[in-house]
């Protein structure tokens, strides 16, 4: 959510850093105009109230009527305020948050900027194979049965690969738990539009969310999307003193997606799927640290991969490929054999301010300043992604897969899933 004050300061440079997220003129004159009518309103009511105060001290019985008149005036102003800031925040609540100074400025994923490659892209005396067709010659991975109980884009994983995708959620939270400092948090899988809004998946991006029918007619419920939803808003409405900052938390949780726009886009396999495991990374800083926890959080989700020695690459996203709240992100993309070419497998990004401002979290400096928070996210990792690769980077001819090593404590010792 953006400040109307800070687009007051600077209308044409909001605009211009607008239309690199959204690659259309945008006019703040609409914004302002409302803005300007909002604080003459205020001064008007302000006028009539030290008008009506003077009024009542006076003990004037006489103006008894005229101080009637003032209230209902006074009244009728509050309600045309209300109305309008309630335009102002629906407009403001629709725009993405502003890129920082350092983010590539593009239109799409044509303008990121890859920072490094690691690993060894893995060399096949034979034609790899995909993770689906593995699955299926294991009979581990069955789409057909998650169709005829679900519908599409749902999958039933059996036996080893079960037992693989369990093993990656407990390596994963084990290594953020116990060597990068998260706190390991349960979570509802279930959130209320409040919270849907303060991370901003609402208003704008409601066809994408699964809603919940429940008995509560008044407070939309949905199937949370990731559980940074859950996580980050563990502060809303609260104000943090900034002994307890940084806030690191940890979650493995089901996800779930309509994934409404990207119909006939990857329908083959786990890739894109309308429910997925994943452990989600969420952090809380004072504004001074957001940079340096990016590149730590990013980091961290590194270490996973590299643990399970998977190639992958480092890519810093333009401003058309940011997600709505960010205004700086990482991605992380592993490599798929069958594909021949890098998938994203973590986002890590930096949301400054602006989810804090629609939760309305805050901190407090040593000085007792209020300020908002930095909010930060990232994925580490997604686990239906690290399954899929893993499956296809360790194949071996006969079929089966090998388990890195890091994985085999978590699989009973176990060397293949054949």
């Amino acid at each position: 959510m953006h400040n109307i004050k800070d687009i007051r300061k600077n209308p044409k440079n909001f605009s211009d850093l607008l239309k690199t997220r959204t690659q259309k003129e945008t006019s703040t004159k609409e914004y302002l105009s409302i803005d300007e009518k909002i604080r003459s309103l205020i001064k008007n009511k302000e006028l009539l109230e030290q008008e009506k105060k003077k009024i009542s001290k006076s003990n004037d019985k006489s103006l008894f009527e005229k101080s009637k008149e003032l209230s209902n005036e006074i009244s009728d102003l509050e309600q045309k305020i209300s109305k309008n800031k309630l335009t102002l925040n629906n407009f403001l609540s629709e725009l993405p948050n502003l890129p920082l100074k350092d983010v590539p400025i593009g239109k799409d994923d044509a303008s990121n900027v890859i920072v490094y490659e690691k690993g060894s892209v893995p060399k096949f005396n034979f034609k790899p194979k995909s993770h689906e067709e593995i699955g299926k010659s294991l009979k581990m991975i069955d789409f057909d049965l998650a169709s005829k109980t679900s519908g599409s884009r749902f999958v039933f994983l059996k036996s080893g690969i079960a037992h693989l995708e369990r093993a990656l959620s407990a390596f994963m939270l084990d290594t953020h738990t116990k060597k990068n400092g998260y706190v390991e948090i349960s979570p509802p899988l279930i959130a209320n539009s409040s919270s849907m809004f303060g991370t901003g998946q609402l208003p704008k991006f409601e066809n994408d969310q699964f809603e919940i029918k429940l008995d509560e007619k008044n407070d939309n419920k949905y199937l949370i999307p990731t559980a940074e939803v859950i996580l980050t808003n563990t502060v809303r409405e609260k104000t943090i003193l900034q002994k307890d900052l940084p806030i690191r938390l940890v979650a493995s949780t089901s996800c779930f997606r309509k994934e409404a726009g990207s119909y006939g886009k990857d329908t083959k396999g786990m890739i894109r799927q309308h429910q997925f495991y994943k452990v989600e990374l969420v952090s809380i800083v004072a504004p001074k640290n957001s940079m340096e926890e990016l590149e730590r959080m990013t980091n961290c989700a590194e270490g996973i991969l590299t643990s399970l020695k998977l190639p992958y690459r480092k890519i810093l996203l333009s401003t058309g490929d940011m997600g709505f709240s960010a205004e700086k992100t990482y991605d992380l993309e592993v490599w798929i054999p069958s594909e021949n070419k890098y998938r994203e497998i973590s986002s890590c990004s930096s949301c400054g301010q602006f989810q804090a401002r629609r939760m309305k979290s805050k901190y407090k400096n040593e000085k007792s300043e209020s300020d908002f928070v930095v909010t930060l996210n990232g994925s580490g990792l997604a686990v239906g992604r690290s399954l899929i690769a893993i499956i296809e980077n360790y194949q071996q001819k006969d079929g089966s897969i090998i388990i890195p090593d890091v994985l085999k404590p978590y699989m009973n010792g176990q060397d293949l899933i054949r």
